[in-house]
């Protein structure tokens, strides 16, 4: 089992995984964006209320508006 620290990083990654793939898919997954889109979803990630776990992430309202994603 992870400690605290170790599961608090592997849900960043994850929230951040999410969203660096919706800004690809937004973009065609065109090549070549891969780590902007990273890069992109770390700022995003790292904007959130802290606090913010996985199972009530939503993906910040501009994320939302970029992705079409519905709420």
């Amino acid at each position: 089992m992870e400690d605290v620290a170790g599961e608090s990083v592997a849900r960043r990654r994850r929230m951040i995984a999410e969203a660096a793939y919706y800004l690809a898919e937004r973009r065609g997954f065109a090549p070549g964006g891969a780590e902007r889109d990273w890069l992109a979803a770390e700022r995003m990630i790292d904007a959130l209320p802290a606090g913010v776990g996985v199972e009530r992430y939503e993906p910040p309202h501009g994320l939302r508006l970029l992705i079409g994603r519905k709420t």
